[in-house]
Formats: structure tokens, sequence, C-alpha cells
């Protein structure tokens, strides 16, 4: 299965027999098996026909509709899973104060722990590069974890470590492309754009796993609740943000995949991929996400745990029926670390 994103503007999506066309100009520009989607992404002025939208609709096809910057707007969804007592149970965790708090200590300590390996990483490869410093205040808020007896108290570590975290992510950003400090609404540069693309991308994925199983998105454990906001994507974010789009970015920009002239400034909107640059970094994402990773299971029960290797995209779906049972069984919830 495979995931279709359309960025070309003016274009159409229409469907004729069992395949999907993208047309513009009434030229045909590309012909597309519907049968082999899984998702699809449209960013900006693109149309789709009625026609299109009861076809995807009618094959369980997801449709994510984003601004041309990468903004999320919406998205047409199948109907919604039907697994009530799903939402019924998430309903009395999110209101279990003590559940709420060990679920929000276990994300950010995942979180941390992900930031380290991921800093030690390059500095196995980079040794005159100094990050001690960073990894004493990283391990400094693991420690203190521990001793929080609320939400807002872990939160408050998790803002510190990811400050020391992006002073250590600055250091690891060679060439022309600088970074400084963490921007957002709008990006002020362009790896802050390509952080936030990224981050972006990921949350709708986990968006839509989490209701095709039954959660209610927009109730979370750590992030609690916000009008508007998908908090519970945006927990289980927080434990693959620095091992999947924090490095992948990191590649792209130390590796020259992508240089200063493939971002533009749109004014009071910030710092943004040109249309040609999201094409490419729209390659590269997909082969970064269906390659596979390795990564030991956490199971406590294992005494040896082996390898395991899987594509981040499986790991996404993994994790979140990992916090169903967390939130059907009150088990404790078991992130994923980087290897």
């Amino acid at each position: 299965m495979s995931i279709l994103y359309l960025t070309e503007q003016g274009t159409v999506l229409r469907k004729k027999g069992g395949r999907l066309l993208i047309t513009k100009n009434d030229e045909i520009i590309k012909e597309i098996s519907g049968f082999k989607l899984e998702r699809v992404l449209i960013f900006g002025n693109i149309q789709i026909t009625a026609q299109a939208m009861a076809f995807l609709l009618d094959e369980g096809i997801e449709v994510s509709f984003l601004s041309s910057y990468g903004k999320f707007r919406g998205r047409l969804a199948p109907v919604e899973s039907k697994n009530i007592f799903l939402r019924i149970a998430q309903y009395e965790r999110y209101l279990d104060e003590e559940f709420c708090l060990e679920y929000a200590k276990t994300m950010v300590e995942a979180k941390i722990k992900n930031g380290k390996k991921l800093i030690q990483k390059y500095s196995y490869n980079h040794p005159t590069i100094n990050f001690d410093d960073i990894l004493k205040a990283m391990e400094r808020g693991l420690k203190e974890l521990s001793n929080k007896t609320r939400v807002s108290s872990v939160m408050g570590i998790e803002g510190e470590t990811t400050a020391a975290y992006f002073r250590a992510f600055g250091r690891m950003c060679l060439g022309e492309l600088e970074f400084t400090n963490r921007s957002r609404r709008p990006p002020k540069d362009p790896i802050n754009a390509l952080l936030s693309f990224g981050y972006t991308l990921i949350s709708n994925e986990l968006l839509s796993i989490l209701c095709a199983i039954g959660f209610d998105p927009y109730i979370g454990f750590f992030h609690g609740i916000n009008y508007g906001r998908p908090s519970l994507a945006l927990d289980i974010v927080e434990e693959f943000r620095h091992p999947v789009i924090d490095h992948f970015t990191l590649n792209l920009v130390n590796h020259r995949v992508l240089t200063a002239s493939d971002f533009e400034c749109r004014e009071e909107e910030g710092i943004y991929l040109t249309d040609e640059a999201r094409k490419r970094y729209f390659l590269h994402y997909e082969k970064m996400m269906t390659n596979p990773v390795e990564y030991h299971s956490e199971d406590k029960e294992i005494i040896t745990m082996p390898l395991i290797a899987t594509s981040y995209r499986t790991l996404f779906k993994t994790q979140a029926h990992k916090l169903m049972k967390t939130v059907q069984r009150k088990e404790p919830y078991q992130p994923f670390l980087m290897e």
C-alpha cells in the first residue's frame, strides 16, 4: 500500500473505473490504481471530484487536506471505528490523575532517552564536537522525573530538556543551513521549516491510525485537552520526534539533499519548501518511513530482547495498539526507544 501526495497546483483528482486520474487542463498527468492506496494527501489548490471522494470513502482510503505550506486543514475519512468501549475506557483514564501522571512520565522519559541517543550516535562520528553539558542536563531531567507528582511538573521537565536538546541539535547541523533555536508558527529558518513540516506529517499519520482503532484523538493523557488540538496524537508523536523527524532532517541538511535555494520566504507566513523541493522531500520521506529500522522490544518479561526489524510506519501502528492495551487494561505503556 502506498501514499499519494498531490502537490501540483491546479490539478484535479478524478475517478475512472477502479483507477484515479490526476489531470491538469484536461490532460492526464498520471493514472493510479485506487485499490493500492492507503492514504491521499492534498496540498493547496487541488480539486477532487465527488466521484473520486465517493470511491475513496468506499475503499476506506482517507484524504488529508493541507495548505500548500503544509498546514493541516482537515480530513475526509471513512466511517470511524465503532469501538465505543475503547473510547469509554479512554475517558475513564483521562479522569484518572495517577494514570495520566505515569503515562506522562513514561512518554517524557522516552523522549529524553531518544534525544540523548541521537546526540550520542552523532557524537560517535563527530568526536570533536562537545555535547557533555547538554547530555548532563538531559540526564538531570531524567533523574528528576521520578520525583514529580503532577503532569504540569512533568511538562516542565520536558520543556527544559527539550531546550537543552535543541542546543545540541544546532551543533549537529553542518553546512550552509544554520539552526539557533526552535521557532514555530511560523518557522523562521529552513531547518525549523523542515522540523515543523515533518512533525505535521507524522502527527497526521498517527491521527489517522488512532481514529481507525477507535480512539478519540482529541483527548490526550500528557498534553491534556485544548480545543481543536489532537492531543492524543501529539502524545505519541513525542516518542518519535527525535529518532524519526529530527534524524531525517539532519540527513537532508548535512548530506546537502536540500539547500538554501530549496526554500522561499512567504512574507509573514515564514519559510517554506519550494514546490519542487517538496516533491523531492516526499521521495526521501517515503523511503525513510518504509525502510527497515531495528529496535529492541521493551517487553519487561523478556530478559534477552532481540532486535526487531520493521518500518517506522509499521511502528506507528504498533505503538497505537500498545496504547490501546494500556488504556483498556491499565497496563504500563512501553514506548519506542531508539536503537
